[in-house]
């Protein structure tokens, strides 16, 4: 909290205030003021009661009230909501009239009910909401009665009506951000003030403005957090640090990544040896810069990942950094973090060292310049010019390849599961439309980066388990029992042979399903199947293991840049270079570990749900300028309510069942749908024409209906 906050959580614990009064009191500019006291609002610090504000719910400790259960709302239509319970144990159903007010992500109290209408299930009435949040984005609407409302996005038919001075200058349609300003007891009594105007809710990059908002993204650098970046503008590597450590500038090595990418954080050289090889993975040396107890170090703790979407980013550290003094830029002596390795020829890891270096990139290699050079040469295509732009590092790419190859048979032959994902890249206009929509398809440079960097992980986390070094795994358990019992039962409906051994299916097992499917019809379906039966990576100070990638030692280690849990390693690692024992480690990281691991998991769940919601909004802007045209997709989910169909384009739309079936659907197994009138059905995979009928930007929803062959 900053001492503005404490000032006026101080002053309002004394008695209620007004903002002028406040003002008086303080002695503080306005603006400053009206920003700071917004940002307590939305946090639950400050409440506001009859005009005056006083202290918010989330001042004072709230112990969960007798026979209830502590919650957070983490859904809300007109007429019901979900709750998810902090214990971890599931979701409640709350019906509408148990509500009482409650809003998305306000921490809650619930009480079950004895008898919930649906055996087996979970129902309860909110008692109490002890942390409210009262920050929000929505769409500009009129209420029942004609009056200037506001609707939450995600909260569909929920509106809140606009207080008179939060509806000036805002017009019907606008994507705003808005503080709950009044609280009662049913979302009908609840007032709004628009404290942020994004623009048209027909424009994705408006509505993703929106998203942001409302989901606290934090998008601009507190002042001291700029401040010590500024130190860092255009600067060079000092002499003095660089004469420390291991000078590597001598050796050819080089960054491979998308033309687009100016953070930049590993490159990578190789060497054949007469008995194997040596690779050398180097990452930029972000914590050399990054201190403990720093404001930079502060703000990547709270941020924890850099999000990625459309065509920006927001950066988990300042550009001087990000972009600057920590980024492989070509031809720029850096910092980096190497691990080396020794590979035996079929290869398997050897032995490793990790050391502190000094580089310097000699090109700046992109994906499909490199997939170009790797492929033999096509009829007609002149490679002249990348040849003499690779020259200095061309020697190694067919050795890089070969290396990539033997670790490809080593990956299968452990059981590594390859789960395709059908990834979009939007390519937008000058104005930052979407035009555009193209499936990412991977080439050989591409996965073989990806190969070499999941070694260097590999190699860090293995140094971290046998030092008994406090650390920050990247951990991915097994599937559960349950979960693997449904996706059986599934795959079983789709036709294929899903009878595993035992309820948990080995890696093996389920890899020669993936690999079964590939380039099938019912590869979308399955893959996605069996991705949504796993269970989530996360981050942990437990070295548990790697259930999807069939690694025993895994860890975050290449991408400091723009993910904590890698800089949180670099840290302890260096320690452990500099002969700091076991148990000092334990003392000095044990808590930053545990700490790390729960903010970088919770952090890249938030950052993981911001880039799909944006990029469902770009697509619809997309599909948009496309209503009406026709295209043939697969069909890729299946519900009661209708079917969901995927196109070529990774665009994801809906064919209500009404359209389908003229009796009751039957939904079998959630892999087909028969209309037991006509007898006509529709299996996961299968293919259906469709012509685009609707697309909503400011809901990222598009709805196709379906076209009889």
């Amino acid at each position: 909290m900053t001492p503005l906050q404490k000032s006026i959580l101080n002053a309002v614990k004394r008695r209620p205030m007004t903002l002028r009064e406040m003002q008086n009191n303080l002695q503080v500019d306005n603006s400053r003021l009206r920003t700071t006291v917004s940002a307590m609002v939305a946090t639950g610090e400050l409440s506001m009661r009859n005009g005056t504000y006083v202290p918010g719910f989330a001042t004072y400790e709230n112990a969960a009230a007798p026979n209830t259960i502590p919650c957070t709302l983490v859904k809300l239509a007109a007429r019901f909501g979900f709750a998810s319970r902090d214990d971890g144990e599931g979701d409640i159903f709350i019906p509408g009239r148990a509500l009482h007010g409650a809003m998305p992500n306000d921490k809650i109290n619930v009480k079950l009910f004895d008898h919930p209408r649906v055996e087996g299930s979970s129902e309860g009435e909110v008692v109490e909401v002890t942390v409210p949040n009262n920050r929000f984005a929505g769409t500009v609407c009129l209420s029942e009665d004609g009056r200037m409302a506001v609707e939450p996005d995600g909260c569909r038919d929920v509106k809140f009506l606009l207080a008179k001075q939060g509806a000036r200058s805002v017009h019907l349609g606008d994507k705003v951000g808005f503080l709950i300003t009044h609280r009662g007891n049913r979302h009908s009594d609840h007032r709004a003030a628009v404290v942020e105007k994004f623009g048209s809710s027909d424009y994705a990059s408006e509505c993703a403005k929106a998203i942001l908002y409302g989901r606290s993204v934090r998008q601009e650098f507190p002042p001291e957090v700029l401040e010590e970046a500024r130190a860092y503008d255009n600067a060079t590597i000092d002499p003095a640090e660089a004469a420390k450590r291991l000078d590597l500038r001598g050796i050819p090595i080089f960054t491979i990544d998308s033309a687009e990418t100016k953070d930049i954080d590993d490159a990578i050289s190789l060497q054949k040896l007469d008995d194997g090889y040596e690779l050398g993975v180097h990452i930029a040396d972000v914590s050399h810069y990054v201190r403990p107890g720093s404001a930079l170090n502060e703000e990547a703790f709270e941020r924890a990942t850099s999000i990625y979407y459309a065509d920006k980013v927001i950066p988990m550290l300042p550009t001087q950094l990000s972009n600057g003094i920590c980024s492989l830029n070509e031809g720029e002596d850096r910092l980096a973090f190497s691990c080396l390795m020794r590979l035996d020829e079929n290869g398997e890891i050897r032995s490793y060292k990790f050391v502190k270096s000094v580089i310097c990139s000699r090109v700046k290699g992109v994906y499909k310049e490199i997939n170009a050079l790797l492929e033999p040469e096509s009829e007609g295509v002149d490679l002249t010019d990348l040849k003499t732009k690779y020259e200095a590092v061309l020697d190694q790419l067919p050795t890089m390849d070969e290396l990539y190859r033997k670790r490809l048979v080593l990956r299968k032959a452990r059981g590594a599961m390859d789960i395709e994902s059908n990834e979009a890249k939007l390519v937008m206009d000058e104005n930052g439309r979407c035009i555009d929509i193209v499936k990412r398809d991977r080439g050989t440079s591409e996965c073989m980066i990806e190969e070499f960097m999941l070694l260097a992980n590999q190699c860090a986390a293995n140094a971290g388990r046998t030092n008994k070094a406090p650390f920050v795994y990247r951990v991915h358990e097994a599937p559960d029992a349950e979960k693997m019992e449904k996706l059986s039962a599934t795959l079983l409906a789709c036709g294929l042979n899903a009878k595993f051994k035992n309820p948990i299916p080995t890696q093996l097992e389920l890899a020669a399903l993936l690999d079964e499917t590939r380039g099938q019809p019912i590869q979308i379906p399955v893959h996605t199947g069996i991705l949504r039966s796993m269970q989530k990576a996360r981050y942990a100070p437990q070295p548990l293991g790697h259930y999807g990638l069939v690694l025993a030692d895994y860890a975050h280690f290449t991408s400091p840049i723009r993910r904590y849990p890698d800089l949180a390693i670099h840290r302890i690692l260096t320690e452990m270079l500099n002969g700091v024992s076991a148990s000092q480690l334990q003392r000095d990281f044990n808590e930053f570990a545990q700490q790390a691991s729960e903010k970088s998991s919770k952090q890249e769940v938030a950052a993981v749900r911001i880039e799909r919601d944006v990029e469902d909004l770009y697509k619809a802007e997309y599909m948009h300028n496309h209503l009406g045209e026709v295209y043939t997709g697969t069909v890729a989910g299946i519900t009661p309510r209708g079917v969901f169909v995927e196109l070529d384009n990774t665009v994801e739309g809906f064919v209500p069942a009404a359209q389908l079936c003229k009796g009751e659907p039957q939904v079998i197994d959630g892999v087909s749908m028969l209309d037991p009138l006509t007898g006509k059905s529709w299996m996961l995979g299968s293919s259906m024409k469709i012509r685009v009928a609707a697309a909503d930007v400011a809901l990222g929803r598009i709805d196709f209906e379906y076209m009889v062959e």
